[in-house]
């Protein structure tokens, strides 16, 4: 982190103040400064400060109450952290306070700089980068130029059709190199850095796993025994869906992710969600679709034994060709055959009782699971697939939760972030065309769940956790 900062120094603490050509109010306009702009004043004139705007280079005239005075001296420090601490939860002030932090660092001594002023500067970042992506934020942008000038760099792609913007994350790792640091600041370094909503989507597979061993170890090594209930539930559930990313990444290389996913179910598990206020059960709610997609990996594949046989060979490169034959004729010709990039869960194979029709999950995504359905439709055999949900998911998965034999009707269970919020639905859909026969919140509210619902699912779904 790099410091724009001399003597002689103030710092700019409204938005849209003037720098005008002379000292007073109908000189014209040369340019507008920022709350956190830091400015040298070169002397008075007339009520107005005499300053040069390094950034800009270029000098004018501001108003007295527009700025205040810093010094940079170890005696003026504490003057200066006191100020930080007071911004440091205020909405909208990131980069007064990114500045007022940038004078700390610069006017105490290298020696007595703890984590204390790193993670709040790091925290108001991260803030300012969010705000950013919002995206209904006045002077956002502006602000983001005012702390470039202090070394704090963004990173920004694009998620779900909509600009991502966030904090690289520079003093957080500080934060986590200091010894002196308490196991509450490395705790909330560590989740800052792991943030799942902060990984290019279109990151290449050996830089995705790099960065995936890269997180893990980032939440490893904290002790937890001083956390608090809400962190120490918060670092579980980061945990969790850390593993849950592993899991997946290794099952599409083809490897076995049975550990890994293991892992993700342990830490899931590991969770007290009551530590957890609103504003932070959504990370809970997260972590259980990432995990809850991913589940079946810790589930050894077994041999199909019902009338219908489900085999998986290679296709185009990254492609698994799925194949669907009567069990009582193996080697005959596919009743079906269907090819997907996305991993294919054996393992989850449900054949439907007295209906010749199975059920497959199927994880194109590493927090996206579908349902693949194969049943014969007038004698012709055919796959339907139903996705955790359509009106502007982000991530979820969707899963066979039983069969009601006698009405033909299929039981399922789906969870989904769409529109920023994570729905739990349970529904009866008729095999023939999958339609929909009626829906509800709890599967307490559908009679069919209470007679067909499968037993296995019961026991080891995360729908009803």
């Amino acid at each position: 982190m790099t410091f724009a900062l001399a003597a002689l120094l103030a710092i700019v603490v409204q938005d849209h103040t003037a720098l005008r050509a002379a000292p007073q109010s109908t000189a014209s306009e040369l340019t507008t400064l920022w709350q956190g702009d830091l400015i040298e004043i070169r002397g008075e004139r007339a009520g107005y400060l005499k300053v040069y705007d390094y950034r800009r280079e270029r000098g004018g005239y501001l108003r007295h109450e527009e700025v205040r005075p810093v010094a940079l001296t170890e005696a003026y420090a504490p003057e200066l952290l006191a100020v930080l601490r007071f911004l440091r939860d205020s909405s909208g002030s990131e980069a007064l306070g990114i500045s007022y932090g940038a004078a700390y660092l610069r006017a105490v001594p290298a020696r007595s700089v703890t984590a204390e002023p790193l993670e709040a500067i790091a925290s108001m970042a991260e803030r300012l980068a969010d705000r950013a992506s919002n995206g209904r934020f006045p002077n956002t942008a502006a602000h983001l130029e005012v702390v470039e000038q202090f070394g704090i760099r963004m990173h920004s792609f694009e998620r779900n059709g909509r600009a991502r913007m966030c904090y690289e994350g520079q003093l957080y790792r500080r934060v986590l190199q200091l010894s002196s640091a308490s196991s509450e600041q490395r705790a909330r370094a560590a989740l800052a850095l792991t943030r799942p909503d902060c990984i290019d989507p279109d990151m290449g597979t050996a830089a995705r796993a790099s960065y995936d061993e890269e997180r893990h170890k980032e939440l490893e090594g904290i002790d937890e025994q001083p956390l608090s209930g809400a962190t120490r539930s918060r670092l579980h559930a980061r945990r969790a869906g850390v593993w849950a990313s592993v899991a997946f990444e290794q099952a599409r290389r083809g490897e076995v992710a049975a550990a890994a996913a293991q892992r993700a179910l342990a830490e899931l598990l590991a969770v007290n969600a009551s530590d957890l206020g609103q504003d932070m059960r959504a990370e809970y709610s997260e972590a259980a679709v990432r995990v809850g997609a991913v589940r079946w990996a810790a589930v050894p594949s077994t041999t199909s034994t019902g009338p219908l046989l489900l085999s998986t060979a290679a296709g185009e490169p990254g492609q698994r060709c799925l194949s669907l034959r009567l069990a009582a004729e193996p080697r005959s010709t596919p009743l079906l055959k269907r090819c997907t990039y996305g991993v294919v869960w054996l393992a989850s194979a449900q054949p439907f009782a007295q209906s010749g029709a199975l059920a497959l999950a199927v994880q194109p995504l590493e927090s996206w699971r579908e349902l693949w359905i194969f049943h014969p439709v007038h004698g012709n055999w055919r796959v339907d697939i139903l996705s955790p949900g359509s009106d502007e998911p982000e991530e979820g998965y969707i899963e066979y939760a039983g069969f009601a034999a006698g009405k033909r009707r299929l039981l399922i269970a789906r969870e989904v972030k769409e529109k920023g919020r994570f729905l739990r639905r349970f529904e009866e859909r008729r095999l023939e065309d999958l339609a929909l026969i009626r829906q509800a919140s709890s599967p307490d509210l559908l009679a069919d769940f209470g007679t067909w619902l499968d037993v296995s699912w019961r026991r080891d779904t995360l729908a009803l956790r």
